[in-house]
């Protein structure tokens, strides 16, 4: 294993981390990149998760109606902008000026990109989707600690390698990003408050099919994937967000109900697909060989208008094998008017049932 291998494994020990949060270690990183903004020290106030902390954000300098909008109104008089914009120009800057010392020949994107795969893509994106408010009702900026572990890492690297030497003062505001990736969760910094969310108490992840780098998505079909001390957390199976339900009781009217395509392929796979079309009602009209899977049968159904719209559905099975050594079934809507289940196939490709029919085994 090479050193650049070493320390990946090393960084990724950091995103996923469960243990309690190194309380003193983030407060002075914190604090220290507040002086760099000429902002005076934040009162801190922890909480154990994520959807914990925006009650006690102010959504307006003027909201009177949040906890914190005291401490917004001290500073109604800086015609500066807010603390979490002036931080997001300072870390901008320096990870601008730290990429401009790092030579094209060392770029270990294979690498990183395995981390950011875990960490940012695979983990922070649904997080932040599932537990944060939607449009229009943001708390504003904030950032992630552990889950910031993939940009901090690509620089942290570089240094540890021995590819570059950063100016002092660049390597001692990494140093902070550092200590916050490596000592807490996700952190709302405001003028005079910093609010500090505890890291997860669980996480449950598993390999992505076929990766490389040993690459990871969220994935626990058992209870949450991610899960936190105040019990809030999300359900995820195989890298897909899905209501509770999907996990403890998928039903037909549930998984018919559900406007997202993916929850209900993930519903109508844990409820497995042969009760599916038995309880779904699904009619049999043709089965056939899979050309492009070989001792696979794609078959194909008609489906409840209702549900499937003037659509059949086109039953097939994964050419990939997950990480549990299976193959998956899934379906696929085609045009209502296809018979041929290798046509069907064929046009879910873009090619004709003859063409998708000289196919070598697909994935």
């Amino acid at each position: 294993m090479t050193l650049v291998d070493t320390l990946c494994r090393e960084w990724l020990a950091h995103g996923v981390s469960t243990q309690p949060s190194d309380r003193p270690r983030a407060e002075a990183a914190v604090t220290a990149l507040y002086r760099l903004i000429d902002a005076p020290p934040p009162r801190f106030v922890w909480v154990p998760s994520p959807t914990a902390a925006l009650p006690l954000l102010p959504r307006r300098r003027d909201d009177p109606s949040t906890p914190a909008a005291h401490t917004a109104r001290t500073s109604t008089t800086d015609s500066r902008p807010p603390v979490a914009n002036r931080l997001a120009s300072l870390q901008a800057d320096l990870r601008e000026r730290l990429e401009a010392r790092i030579l094209p020949r060392w770029s270990f994107r294979a690498e990183w990109e395995a981390l950011r795969t875990t960490v940012h893509t695979s983990i922070r994106a649904p997080l932040r989707m599932a537990l944060l408010p939607p449009t229009g009702s943001t708390p504003g900026l904030n950032w992630h600690g552990q889950h910031d572990a993939h940009w901090v890492a690509r620089f942290a690297l570089h240094a540890r390698a021995g590819h570059t030497v950063y100016l002092p003062d660049d390597a001692a505001e990494l140093a902070l990003w550092t200590d916050l990736a490596m000592s807490t969760g996700w952190w709302w910094p405001r003028a005079g408050l910093c609010v500090m969310a505890e890291r997860p108490t669980g996480i449950h992840l598993e390999a992505l099919p076929n990766s490389a780098r040993g690459e990871q998505r969220l994935h626990h079909d058992d209870g949450p994937a991610l899960r936190f001390a105040d019990g809030t957390g999300i359900h995820v199976l195989h890298g897909t967000v899905v209501p509770q339900w999907v996990i403890t009781g998928p039903t037909v009217e549930l998984i018919h109900g559900a406007r997202s395509i993916e929850v209900r392929r993930s519903a109508i796979e844990r409820l497995g697909w042969d009760d599916y079309i038995e309880q779904a009602g699904l009619r049999l009209v043709a089965t056939a060989p899979d050309p492009g899977n070989p001792g696979a049968q794609l078959q194909l159904y008609d489906a409840p208008p209702e549900v499937w719209g003037r659509s059949r559905v086109l039953l097939a099975v994964n050419g990939s094998v997950e990480p549990d050594g299976r193959q998956r079934r899934y379906g696929l809507g085609v045009p209502s008017y296809f018979d041929d289940p290798v046509a069907a196939a064929g046009w879910s490709y873009g090619l004709t049932g003859a063409q998708y029919a000289q196919l070598a085994r697909r994935t």
